[in-house]
């Protein structure tokens, strides 16, 4: 079992370490740092690793596999203050009622249908679930994500939906190597959010970069940045 005793330095350390690297990318690109949203990839990470990095004021984490997450959400139902749960990964139709009523973030919504669900069965009385659109930035036939000319019909289509509330883009790009090769394709998806501001959206999100490519993402507008070995650790296979 790992307790948070034993992870709470590593962790500390490795938090300050990315806090710096977003803070330095952010510095060269004239970005504020504060604009900048840490989402502590925790997947396949015991409760007690989220404790430790929540005692040293991080405070969004995001999770792919529902079962796994359903279960640290309920063991971290007693923190202060409460954790931010972003859901990160697909999302098929059976997974939605648990997204609808335990988060407060869908990053990769990419079909009408899902944001349906999620709208019909997000409880009452909770504000709107904050969703993202995934879009496939660079049309990988191996990735989700809805095609570029298409993500205007599907803002419209979600726009119109009450229980949540369609607040920008994520994308994850095909491997590069170089800043300008890295920041090409989260700058196509900055000028569709652009195009889609010009059509009345209120779309103040990009859920963009990872480890390999932070500084590019924050080069080119990332408002979430989505770091998960970095902090925790590599994950078990």
């Amino acid at each position: 079992m790992v307790s948070t005793a034993d992870t709470e330095p590593d962790i500390a350390a490795r938090l300050t370490e990315v806090r710096r690297q977003i803070s330095a990318a952010a510095t060269a690109h004239n970005r504020a740092a504060d604009d900048i949203t840490l989402v502590a990839i925790s997947k396949k990470k015991p409760a007690a690793m989220i404790r430790a990095a929540l005692a040293h004021g991080q405070r969004d984490f995001g999770e792919n596999y529902l079962q796994d997450a359903l279960v640290k959400i309920d063991a971290l139902r007693d923190a202060e203050p409460a954790p931010v749960w972003h859901f990160v990964g697909d999302i098929q139709s059976n997974k939605t009622k648990d997204i609808a009523t335990h988060f407060a973030w869908a990053h990769a919504v990419d079909r009408f249908k899902i944001a349906r669900r999620l709208s019909e069965q997000r409880p009452d009385g909770m504000a709107a679930l904050n969703i993202c659109i995934q879009v496939n930035i660079d049309d990988e036939a191996s990735k989700s994500g809805v095609a570029a000319d298409e993500v205007a019909d599907l803002a419209q289509q979600i726009a119109e939906l009450d229980g949540v509330k369609l607040r920008g883009l994520m994308a994850i790009p095909a491997v590069s190597e170089g800043l300008a090769a890295q920041r090409a394709p989260f700058a196509r998806l900055a000028a569709i959010r652009d195009d889609l501001r010009g059509r009345g959206h209120v779309m103040d999100t990009l859920s963009i970069g990872m480890s390999a490519d932070i500084e590019a993402a924050i080069a080119e507008g990332a408002t979430h940045v989505r770091i998960g070995t970095a902090i925790f650790g590599a994950r078990e296979s």
